[in-house]
């Protein structure tokens, strides 16, 4: 029997309008890590069950490193999404990465230092034992496919890799860092995919992130450096691509069978995780 499907959409910078779903219901939950950064929007996109959730609050009062990742995840997985598609801004660090278009990512580097990244943390009423999660592949490989697929049908142009460089922020790089993470192999720079992408491995879920160039960063000698007014206009130009594909994505993952998938990312899960003895 294949498994139903539920979507877990989290919304980033500039892409949190609940509008996008039809009979919306608002719910006001807690998990064992605390709460998640505003209430989980009920709803269903073309029939198919989804939870809304914006990353750094309605409001946007949440700096990247103040997140709750683990209540934001813990929270989508207690309401039983099997999958979650994330929207992130981001900034480029090649040439041909340019302000407007769509990434899809397909790895990380992580550069944080302040955030809890296990649920497996050895705290009472926390899930028990130590997980040693696999990275490799970061991101649903399944999820991604058929995300390519549906930007394809829908004629709408799409980076089909990028490793994303994930930063603790909220400042922006300086041009040194910039131009380090750029050498390092890395093709576009943000705040939010670390832990998010790494948790959402731990619980199981196909996760995805399609994240929207805003800027170049700070690594060119000339134009632009990456400031909020930028990012926050070319992201407001853009984001209606971004709800367009997230729109035309779900309905065909509910055409699809997960039922493979789903059992292969609970038994890495599961084999992750080594219990005290």
């Amino acid at each position: 029997m294949t498994p139903s499907v539920k979507v877990g959409i989290i919304g980033g910078t500039g892409f949190d309008n609940p509008d996008i779903l039809k009979n919306r219901k608002e719910k006001f939950v807690s998990t064992p890590f605390g709460n998640p950064s505003d209430s989980l929007i009920l709803g269903e996109i073309d029939g198919v069950p989804c939870v809304l959730l914006a990353r750094h609050g309605r409001k946007h009062h949440l700096m990247p490193s103040n997140i709750n990742y683990r209540a934001n995840i813990w929270a989508l997985k207690e309401e039983g999404c099997t999958h979650i598609i994330a929207t992130s801004a981001v900034g480029s660090l090649q040439e041909h990465y340019k302000p407007g278009e769509l990434a899809l990512v397909d790895n990380l580097i992580d550069r944080t230092t302040n955030r809890q990244q296990t649920f497996y943390d050895g705290e009472p009423e926390h899930p028990i034992g130590v997980c040693h999660i696999p990275l490799e592949p970061v991101y649903c490989t399944k999820t991604r496919k058929l995300i390519l697929e549906v930007a394809d049908k829908l004629g709408m142009p799409i980076i089909k890799t990028g490793t994303l460089v994930t930063i603790e922020g909220p400042r922006y790089s300086t041009k040194a860092e910039s131009k380090m993470y750029k050498l390092w192999g890395g093709d576009i720079i943000g705040m939010t995919q670390v832990p998010e992408a790494i948790l959402a491995k731990e619980a199981a879920i196909c996760y995805a992130n399609i994240a929207l160039v805003t800027d170049y960063d700070c690594w060119r000698d000339s134009g632009e450096k990456v400031s909020v007014p930028e990012v926050m206009k070319t992201f407001a130009g853009n984001v209606s691509k971004v709800i367009k594909l997230v729109l035309a994505v779900v309905p065909e993952i509910r055409r699809s069978n997960w039922k493979e998938v789903i059992a292969e990312l609970k038994d890495m899960q599961q084999n992750s995780v080594m219990l005290p003895h």
